[in-house]
């Protein structure tokens, strides 16, 4: 395991963004496993700007989102298909027909579910998995619990996580309460995974992750078996490294 500490989230998400570029530049047809919410946005940011730059090309690139929100339609603002067009897709040159991420849609979560462990098989896996980390220690909508979740399931999303979301939505009432996640297994499934977080918030899920028993307790934990694993965290997060 490699760990980059930096200064702030600017610079997380510009270390970020230079991981995920090498992974492209390396191999131009590469997986690319991603990820949602506000710690990523720095990072597609940079790599935008360097596609409007002439320096990174999308065009072969086929990328695998870890979650979506159940009962959201992906043209809603809300959705992490919405969240995806917004941050990258819509500004680089991906082919939009190889982005895939959950079908929040499908009632049917057997069906959903299964459908999306296909499409990662089909892709022929991932080759770097972008994660965040949720004060709890999740990963995806991987929750703490008793057992780690083996592929893509339909979760129940806990008090913390709806709390932590609702300032994205008009109320409480409003944000989801279920989502399809990828599996901890389909997360180390990857070749190579890229851990990020930032703020004070988070340092405490990190550290139990990185150091702390691995347990489903902390999903996170889990990286600690990952053979390639590289996190990138700013120092309010890792103030417990010294």
């Amino acid at each position: 395991m490699i760990i980059y500490k930096v200064k702030n989230e600017e610079e997380m998400g510009k270390k970020a963004a230079s991981i995920l570029a090498a992974q492209i530049l390396m191999k131009p047809n590469a997986v690319m496993g991603l990820a949602t919410g506000s710690t990523p946005t720095g990072a597609y940011q940079q790599l935008v700007k360097w596609h409007q730059q002439g320096d990174l090309d999308f065009s072969q690139v086929t990328s695998v989102n870890l979650d979506e929100y159940r009962g959201l339609a992906g043209d809603n603002p809300q959705s992490y298909r919405y969240f995806m067009n917004e941050h990258l897709f819509s500004h680089v040159n991906i082919d939009k027909s190889r982005t895939f991420v959950p079908d929040g849609l499908e009632a049917d979560a057997d069906k959903a579910c299964q459908a999306y462990n296909q499409i990662i098989r089909d892709v022929g896996g991932i080759d770097l998995q972008l994660l965040g980390i949720g004060p709890n220690g999740h990963i995806g909508f991987n929750e703490p619990g008793e057992v780690f979740e083996k592929e893509t399931h339909c979760v129940d999303l806990t008090e913390s996580t709806i709390r932590a979301n609702a300032r994205f939505f008009d109320s409480m009432e409003k944000v989801p309460k279920q989502a399809y996640t990828m599996g901890i297994k389909n997360i180390m499934d990857a070749k190579k995974i890229l851990l990020i977080a930032s703020g004070e918030a988070k340092a405490e899920a990190l550290h139990q992750s990185l150091y702390g028993p691995i347990t489903p307790q902390v999903p996170a934990s889990i990286l600690q078996l990952h053979p390639d694993v590289t996190v990138v965290a700013d120092e309010s997060a890792l103030h417990w490294m010294g």
